[in-house]
C-alpha cells in the first residue's frame, strides 16, 4: 500500500489532488501552510502543518512516504519569496524525500516556464525554456532539482474549476474591460479542468516508472481550444454576458493601453498557446472524463458568483 504526501493540499490543484488520490484508498499526509485543508470523505489522512519556506519545518515530513506529489507553489508576490518557496524550498523538500527513501516525486509546475512565444502542437523535448517572471523562473529551478533526483514534472497551460482564482476570473476582468466578447479569434490554447489535472498527477504517481515514456509532461486536453471559444464560454460565467463582437487584438490592444492588467492578458491570448499533451494520455491509458466544452458550463453558477463580487 503506497503512502502518499500532498503538498500544497489546501490550493487549487492541491485539494483536487487530494480528492482523487483519497478515491485510491491509500494513506494520505496533507500539507499545508496558511490554511488546513479538508479532510477528504475516503481513505485514510492526516494533515500536517509546514513551510517551505522553513526547512526546519520539513524535517521528518517524509519519513514513512512513497510518493510524494508536489502541487504547492508560491506564485505572484516577491521574487525573494518565490526563491524561497519554490527554488529553496523545493530543494529542502526534495533532499528530505531523498533522505528518507521517497520511490517516485511528481512536481506540477506551469508552461510558463517557456515564457512568451507561439507554440503549436509542440513537446517538451522540442522547446527551450525562457522563463521571464519570478515566479516561472523559480518553478524552473523546482523543475531542475526535481529531475535531478529522478522525479517527474508535469507542466499545464490554462486550468479551470472550483478554487480558481487566476485564470478565468482573469478572463472575466479581461472581457469586462473589453465590454464584448470578440469572434474570430483563432489562436488555439492548451487547457484543462483542475479534476482532470488531479487525476493525470495521481495517475503518474502511483503507475509503474517503466509505463512513463518521460520525465517531462504537458497536461492539457488533447484537442486545443480556441480564444474565441474559450472567452465566448468565459462570457456566459457573466450577467449579462458581454455582447458579442468582431474587433481585431489592435483596436482592442489600444484600448487597454492603461489596463496594464488586461493588457497582459490579452497578451497571452494572441498567438497559439498549444502544447501537444497525446504522450500523458498515452501512457497512462487515458481518456478524458469529458471536454472542456462539456463540463465548463457545469462552473457557470460558481464563476458567475466570482464574477459578481
Amino acid at each position: 500500500m503506497q503512502r502518499i504526501l500532498i503538498t500544497g493540499a489546501s490550493g487549487f490543484i492541491g485539494s483536487h489532488v487530494s480528492r482523487e488520490a483519497a478515491r485510491t484508498g491509500r494513506e494520505l499526509t496533507l500539507m499545508s501552510h496558511r490554511r488546513p485543508p479538508q479532510l477528504p470523505l475516503d481513505g485514510p489522512s492526516r494533515v500536517v502543518h509546514a513551510n517551505l519556506a522553513d526547512p526546519t519545518s520539513l524535517r521528518g515530513l517524509c519519513d514513512g512516504v512513497d510518493v510524494l506529489m508536489h502541487c504547492a507553489s508560491q506564485i505572484g508576490g516577491t521574487p525573494q519569496s518565490s526563491r524561497a518557496v519554490n527554488a529553496r524550498g523545493t530543494a529542502a523538500l526534495v533532499a528530505e524525500a531523498q533522505r528518507a527513501g521517497v520511490s517516485r516525486i511528481v512536481y506540477l509546475s506551469t508552461a510558463s516556464v517557456y515564457g512568451r512565444g507561439t507554440f503549436r502542437c509542440a513537446r517538451p523535448e522540442e522547446l527551450l525554456r525562457r522563463p521571464q517572471s519570478p515566479t516561472s523562473q523559480t518553478r524552473a529551478a523546482a523543475e531542475d532539482t526535481v529531475l535531478a533526483a529522478g522525479g517527474i514534472v508535469l507542466r499545464p497551460h490554462l486550468v479551470y474549476g472550483r478554487g480558481d482564482t487566476w485564470v478565468v476570473p482573469g478572463l472575466i476582468r479581461l472581457l469586462q474591460a473589453m465590454s464584448g466578447t470578440p469572434t474570430g479569434w483563432n489562436a488555439k490554447l492548451s487547457v484543462i479542468a483542475a479534476t482532470e489535472l488531479a487525476a493525470l498527477i495521481v495517475a503518474v504517481g502511483l503507475n509503474s516508472r517503466e509505463e512513463l515514456s518521460t520525465s517531462v509532461y504537458h497536461a492539457a486536453y488533447p484537442a486545443p481550444v480556441t480564444v474565441s471559444a474559450l472567452l465566448q464560454a468565459v462570457a456566459e460565467c457573466m450577467t449579462p454576458p458581454p455582447t458579442l463582437r468582431n474587433f481585431s487584438h489592435t483596436q482592442t490592444r489600444s484600448r487597454l493601453d492603461e489596463n496594464h492588467e488586461a493588457a497582459h492578458a490579452l497578451d497571452m491570448l494572441a498567438t497559439d498557446h498549444w502544447f501537444d499533451s497525446a504522450p500523458i494520455w498515452s501512457d497512462l491509458g487515458r481518456l478524458p472524463g469529458s471536454p472542456w466544452d462539456t463540463d465548463f458550463p457545469c462552473l457557470k453558477e460558481w464563476y458567475g458568483v466570482r464574477a459578481a463580487a
